[in-house]
């Protein structure tokens, strides 16, 4: 079984929750395969990155995906492309309107690197938005209510016919992540 971390925008496989499930994998369940690669900061080349180790895989495994905010956002696309079980934790349901205050310079929290993002990566966003589930048997959706990033709402809206967990306060990072790990394997692996 192949587990895939897909990172949110501007981070990397070195966040928080990558790092827990990866330790929380190799404490419990060491047979299992775990990456979270480190993603283009660019839509459709992040979206090519990660089909390309999903089609490498899946003939010979079973493949699943843990995606947080805009990791969330292209599981959900990469859920329905290839029919895998996703947990999102905390997804943006609409970056392409979202992202559009980041136009110009960024700088990733992680690794420091800078680079443009532009009003092409928007149309890449736009290009693999998934307006309806369905296969909702396939998520489970994790939302704290005090994300100051998102709106829990729109994802709770968007996701209704899905697993769901909504917790009061949090934040976007989703605070006490490394409780919920047992509670996502399972999911996954069920």
């Amino acid at each position: 079984m192949l587990f895939i971390y897909v990172h949110g925008f501007n981070s990397s496989p070195a966040s928080f929750k990558a790092q827990c499930f990866s330790e929380f994998l190799s404490r419990n369940y060491p047979d299992v395969q775990f990456i979270a690669p480190e993603l283009s900061h660019y839509p459709a080349t992040a979206i090519k990155e990660l089909s390309c180790l999903i089609e490498q895989a899946i003939d010979n495994s079973q493949v699943v995906l843990l995606g947080s905010s805009l990791g969330g956002f292209y599981s959900t696309f990469l859920s329905k492309k290839y029919q895998l079980k996703a947990v999102l934790v905390n997804p943006a349901v609409n970056p392409q309107a979202l992202l559009f205050e980041y136009i110009g310079k960024n700088k990733n929290y992680h690794t420091g690197e800078e680079y443009e993002f532009t009003v092409e990566h928007i149309k890449q966003l736009e290009a693999i938005y998934i307006e309806s589930i369905s296969s909702p048997r396939n998520l489970m959706v994790l939302l704290q209510k005090e994300d100051e990033v998102l709106d829990y709402r729109l994802a709770e809206k968007k996701y209704s016919d899905c697993q769901l967990l909504i917790e009061e306060g949090g934040d976007h990072s989703f605070q006490n992540f490394e409780q919920h790990c047992e509670q996502i394997y399972q999911f996954l692996t069920s």
